[in-house]
């Protein structure tokens, strides 16, 4: 295990430069301490490994090193071949051309045992990643705000916000980030100058009525995480969600069903002794009484509200309004 993160450490640093020891350690999900450990490990083994003090330091290789311990295992070869998105990776250009000419390349590059599992994987495998359900959105400006981003230009776009009000702005375009198949721009504030959570913002892609790329250029903050950033994000949007807890008796069939809408979190569940045979008591997590009451409605005899009590009565009052529906004449 020592080894493979040895050589890990060695490869980071050469394909991303200058990294510091909490970079490394959570990278390799270790601590600061087995990483400062493991830098003298590979200087004693003769690796020309350096560090960098101060506030902007980290770890350096020197700049001629290039390891050529490339080669790749089976597991790392699956992790390639499967992991692309041919969607994703259309709408950025890269054609399917470009993902055989880069499938050929390592098969060639590749010793005879693992062209052989290379064969069996393609028989064997294959990966879907398209949802059942599909939302198309059109991003005619995605080439754009590449180029943008690739060249550090400033953007002006107009934005139609969630409640449909457009509006004209300039950001700085730092990276773009897919979720599923819909694409964000994370940008900063034309006139930001540090990047930090409360300067970045993100932009949904298919949203952007135009946009004009903008002579003005930008310098691109140092040691920002496009990925760190999104995490963080997202799980600042997921807490700021609307939440509406209730407590219902459900059969256990129906239950299975309901926790597969994605408004719905099953938190505990748990039985009573007076329970029917085939019936749960669960604790639910919806997003408002609105949505509880139409996802309970839709589950008919097989649920019953238990609390809170405006969630039974709001159900019991669309029941009765239905009812009243088909008995009028």
């Amino acid at each position: 295990m020592r080894a493979d993160r040895l050589l890990s450490i060695m490869l980071l640093l050469q394909n991303g430069g200058k990294l510091t020891t909490r970079a490394l350690a959570a990278k390799l999900e270790v601590s600061e301490r087995t990483i400062t450990r493991d830098m003298d490990a590979l200087s004693a083994a003769g690796i020309p490994i350096y560090a960098e003090r101060g506030p902007l330091g980290g770890w350096r290789l020197t700049e001629s090193y290039r390891t050529t311990l490339t080669g790749l295992g089976k597991e790392e070869l699956l992790a390639l071949l499967v992991n692309s998105q041919s969607k994703l990776l259309h709408d950025l250009g890269i054609l399917k051309t470009h993902q055989e000419a880069a499938y050929q390349k390592i098969v060639a590059s590749s010793p005879a045992p693992l062209k052989q599992y290379i064969d069996t994987l393609q028989e064997r495998i294959h990966i879907d990643g398209a949802p059942w359900h599909t939302q198309e959105e059109r991003f005619p400006y995605l080439s754009l705000l590449q180029e943008a981003i690739w060249t550090q230009r400033k953007i002006e776009m107009s934005y139609r916000k969630t409640d449909g009000s457009v509006n004209e702005r300039i950001v700085q375009p730092i990276g773009l980030v897919a979720k599923g198949s819909v694409w964000y721009l994370v940008a900063m504030d034309g006139q930001e100058q540090a990047a930090n959570d409360d300067t970045m913002r993100s932009f949904r892609i298919s949203r952007i009525l135009d946009v004009q790329r903008l002579e003005e250029g930008f310098e691109r903050p140092e040691n920002f995480s496009l990925a760190q950033y999104w995490e963080r994000s997202t799980a600042e949007f997921k807490a700021s969600l609307p939440s509406f807890p209730a407590r219902i008796c459900i059969t256990k069939q129906r239950l299975t069903r309901l926790s597969r809408n994605r408004y719905v979190k099953v938190i505990q569940t748990f039985s009573l002794q007076e329970q029917m045979e085939g019936w749960i008591t669960a604790e639910i997590q919806f997003d408002t009484l609105e949505s509880a009451r139409e996802l309970l409605l839709g589950c008919g005899r097989e649920a019953r509200v238990i609390s809170p009590q405006e969630l039974a009565e709001a159900v019991q009052a669309e029941a009765k309004a239905i009812e009243e529906l088909y008995n009028d004449k």
